[in-house]
């Protein structure tokens, strides 16, 4: 595998976690219907977007939904689309919560529910990590690398001021992404390149709740 920057794992990455494109999902609608009866993984009734049921514990590529989990290679993420053939064999963990990606349907459509009971992403209080790792080869040496990312929805009251998000008060939340996201930490390790640590972390808060 070739040598990964900062950057090319960046924008690899986001464009897989955004996208998500092996499962299922739609569009939350404003609000639930009270009494409204959500059907969930359990009945064997909902379905990824290549139509497959969607089952409870992990699947062949990786991915529990159930839990709010994926832990495969990074290709698998995308059921080993030629694409991403020349990233094959990195490492990709994922976990989100129900904001970002539901275990349950309850638009009546057998499909998974994003940021439900919002019109957008923006103060649903949705939340994702990606930790990616591998290891590349430059002048005989096997260099191992590992990047870490945790974004969050923006709040309902933050502000957007030249590519970054600040709360209500002005403090920094994190650079956007996506829009309606916000980077609230970024680690990455690869002693090869001289790259070690924290390269961000939110002045408010890195931590991915009560967002």
């Amino acid at each position: 595998m070739k040598k990964f920057s900062v950057w090319r794992i960046a924008s690899v990455l986001f464009i897989s976690i955004m996208i998500f494109g092996v499962a299922g999902f739609k569009t939350a609608p404003v609000s639930a219907a009270k009494g409204e009866k959500c059907v969930t993984i359990q009945s064997g009734e909902l379905v990824a977007s290549d139509g497959s049921m969607i089952t409870t514990g992990y699947d062949k590529w990786g991915y529990n939904y159930q839990a709010h989990l994926f832990n495969g290679l990074y290709c698998d993420s995308y059921r080993d689309a030629a694409w991403c053939q020349p990233y094959k064999d990195t490492k990709l963990s994922m976990k989100w919560n129900d904001a970002w990606l539901s275990n349950k349907d309850c638009g009546d459509d057998g499909l998974l529910d994003r940021h439900y009971g919002f019109d957008s992403y923006i103060g649903s209080g949705a939340w994702l990590t990606n930790h990616m790792s591998g290891e590349y080869e430059i002048d005989g040496q096997t260099c191992k690398w590992n990047y870490f990312v945790k974004i969050v929805a923006a709040p309902a009251d933050a502000d957007l001021v030249d590519d970054v998000w600040y709360n209500a008060a002005g403090v920094e939340i994190g650079p956007v992404i996506w829009g309606a996201f916000a980077i609230i930490q970024d680690v990455t390790n690869d002693p090869c390149a001289g790259l070690h640590g924290i390269y961000y972390l939110s002045p408010d808060r890195a931590g991915v709740g009560n967002w």
